[in-house]
């Protein structure tokens, strides 16, 4: 009899210690699905934020040049050769087109190209305890400005 009952205790033991540690592989399963989906939001919505800035700044500047039929640059391109982290990629590329936004809405003529070049090329920027530095590989200036930058991790 008590042999029985040590049976069924055990049984009833090991069931409850498996029903709790599914639970538990179960619960950090979905965690961990959740936090990747998340993670994926955010770097979009830090994306979008950039367009929107973007967006508004190059209205803003177009506005004011509205009224010279003039050549002038539209828009800027940051096309960046990084191996990274894309939310380090998108920071990066968001601090390097703050020190283009004035260019906007100028005559393209009237823009020198090297001087262009000089403001981010052999640059060493810091954002989040990282360091960069950039190097301007190619730069192409037509009513968008297009410049392709290298960047590396320095440790």
């Amino acid at each position: 009899m008590a042999r029985i009952k040590k049976k069924y205790l055990s049984f009833f033991l090991t069931l409850i210690v498996g029903n709790i540690f599914g639970i538990i592989i179960g619960i950090s399963i979905m965690t961990t699905l959740v936090s990747f989906r998340i993670d994926k939001y955010h770097e979009k919505i830090k994306y979008l934020e950039n367009v929107i800035e973007d967006k508004d700044t190059k209205l803003k500047k177009l506005e004011k040049s509205i009224n010279n039929r003039r050549f002038i640059l539209q828009s800027i391109e940051i096309i960046l050769i990084y191996d990274g982290d894309d939310l380090d990629k998108i920071s990066l590329e968001k601090n390097i087109k703050e020190k283009y936004k004035n260019l906007l809405g100028k005559e393209v003529q009237k823009i020198d190209i090297d001087m262009v070049k000089e403001i981010v090329d052999q640059r060493i920027i810091k954002l989040d305890d990282k360091i960069y530095k950039l190097e301007v590989t190619k730069l192409v200036l037509s009513n968008v400005l297009k410049i392709w930058i290298k960047v590396r991790l320095i440790d």
